[in-house]
């Protein structure tokens, strides 16, 4: 039977191979497991064509040996041999780290705001975060979308088939037909539609069930997807993800499907922001934390801000660092909040501040906030960063000014669940452009 052993880690803990290590934020893994998670690190490190993929980190350390440190991305790494790496974001509440089941809420809370996950309407609270990995969640979520189709019954469609029959039906293949049945007087090679449920949508559920049977690490979920595999039994898998994916549809009648399909792009396209290399891994789900905090922080303020003369984008694409002799270096912040021709424009940072003199904020962070301020003549800048206990004793937000005028500010978010820390950035934003 394949391992299904789990391992837990958050950002930035480590895992070893030296089993007398006893350190804190260290993990020990057997010889076996550590070169599987090597060999997909360096995979993702040599091979990518796209930025280099910190993924992970493999280093040594003196007295330790060979030692492999989780970074940004927070998710699910399941090898070969079944057994998973879960890896979970470092968050803290005001007076301690956060434990694993308030991480996972957390964590489940602001992957809402990412349009690829289609979990907006699921009661996050009503699972036990601290039983289900994060994978494990997301194919417990759709399993409850698959079982509430199956009550409802599946989709059919009329596909075209043409095959060499013993009855005529539909169209006669002409050609086809003097060419196979020259001496079979008895056959006809026809084209003709069938009703079946064996359309691209259903297929694609089939291909997803298919998957997650061999990468669900529960007993109980496992039961489920067996289950729902007799359901689809007589819809064949898909041969083409992609192919069928186009040939989906979203009409009055298919309504019922647009959710599971979302679950289906999630899984069979890994739809995590970064594709992954690595022949010792079966599956990976991986999320950048840097892209999860922007679009949490943005989500949130669009609710925040609702007077009708703020305008906040996303993305903004409007100015160029450089004009002449042409347009060069893009400007690209992340929030860009405007009211009565007033703006104030967000960088969001998923950076753990420390309490050294500049908080370990960058330089190239500290340039970048000057030009958006600059060239966006803005009323401020503000660097969003989380709330850390390192900086548990200094107020924020952190104000940096200039003699030519420019604001920065550093904000840090407390993402715990008791928290108001967005509706005080809120409360700041508005001040800025208020004048308050």
């Amino acid at each position: 039977m394949m391992n299904r052993e789990k391992y837990t880690i958050k950002e930035y803990d480590s895992f070893t191979k030296n089993p007398d290590v006893k350190l804190p934020n260290y993990y020990y893994i057997s010889e076996a497991i550590f070169d599987y998670l090597e060999q997909f690190v360096l995979s993702n490190r040599l091979e990518s064509d796209t930025e280099p993929l910190e993924l992970m980190v493999l280093t040594s350390r003196r007295g330790i040996g060979k030692v492999i440190s989780a970074r940004n991305y927070v998710g699910v790494i399941t090898m070969n041999n079944g057994i998973q790496i879960e890896i979970l974001p470092k968050l803290y509440s005001r007076d301690k780290e956060s434990s694993e089941g308030e991480t996972k809420q957390i964590f489940l809370k602001m992957l809402k705001s990412l349009k690829q996950m289609p979990y907006k309407h699921f009661n996050v609270s009503s699972l036990n975060q601290e039983k289900y990995s994060i994978l494990n969640i997301f194919i417990k979520m759709f399993i409850e979308e698959a079982h509430i189709l199956d009550k409802k019954g599946f989709e059919s469609s009329y596909v075209g088939y043409e095959d060499n029959e013993y009855f005529y039906k539909g169209k006669l293949k002409f050609s086809d037909h003097i060419r196979l049945n020259a001496v079979h007087k008895e056959r006809f090679y026809i084209e003709y539609d069938v009703f079946s449920v064996d359309r691209p949508e259903n297929r694609l559920i089939k291909s997803t069930i298919g998957l997650l049977q061999k990468v669900c690490s529960s007993r109980k979920l496992l039961k489920d997807l067996y289950t729902l595999s007799n359901a689809f039994e007589s819809v064949e898998f898909s041969t083409d993800y992609n192919k069928d994916f186009a040939k989906t549809t979203d009409d009055r009648n298919m309504r019922e499907y647009q959710t599971i399909l979302q679950w289906c792009r999630v899984f069979l396209n890994r739809n995590s922001f970064t594709p992954f290399l690595g022949s010792g891994v079966a599956y990976a789900l991986l999320f950048p934390m840097e892209k999860v905090f922007e679009s949490y922080v943005a989500g949130q303020l669009k609710k925040l801000l609702t007077h009708p003369k703020y305008l906040l984008i996303t993305q903004h694409r409007l100015h160029h660092l450089y004009n002449e002799p042409e347009q060069r270096f893009f400007l690209k912040p992340d929030i860009v909040v405007t009211h009565d021709g007033l703006t104030v424009i967000l960088d969001t940072k998923w950076k753990m501040l420390s309490p050294d003199r500049d908080y370990g904020i960058s330089q190239s962070d500290m340039y970048q906030a000057y030009a958006y301020h600059k060239k966006y003549n803005a009323q401020t800048v503000i660097l969003v960063n989380p709330w850390t206990m390192a900086v548990a004793e200094k107020k924020d937000p952190i104000v940096y000014r200039s003699t030519d005028g420019v604001t920065i500010q550093v904000y840090l978010v407390d993402l715990s669940e008791e928290s108001d820390g967005l509706v005080r950035l809120g409360h700041l934003i508005e001040a800025s452009l208020l004048g308050d």
